[in-house]
């Protein structure tokens, strides 16, 4: 459960750091280097969430196919009624 929220917490801030890289591309006009630090920021964040999300999987922290609330069993499921 603490892997999911790092991991989304991860990614609030690449999106907030993508906004705000937005934002400083439209105000300073190409005045100052705002944009390019945030956008350097942003793929530095994303290649490190990357690399976590590799060790996590590599360590077994993480598995695929766990992230649903909704899983699939067969012995679940719901046969249709009979015509």
């Amino acid at each position: 459960m603490f892997s999911k929220f790092v991991i989304i917490i991860a990614l609030l801030v690449i999106l907030y750091t993508l906004g705000s890289s937005f934002y400083f591309l439209v105000r300073d006009r190409g005045g100052e280097n705002r944009t390019v630090r945030r956008l350097s920021l942003r793929a530095g964040l994303s290649l490190l969430l990357f690399v976590l999300i590799f060790i996590g999987m590599a360590t077994g922290w993480l598995q695929p196919g766990s992230a649903g609330p909704i899983r699939y069993h067969a012995a679940e499921q719901v046969k249709p009624p009979d015509p």
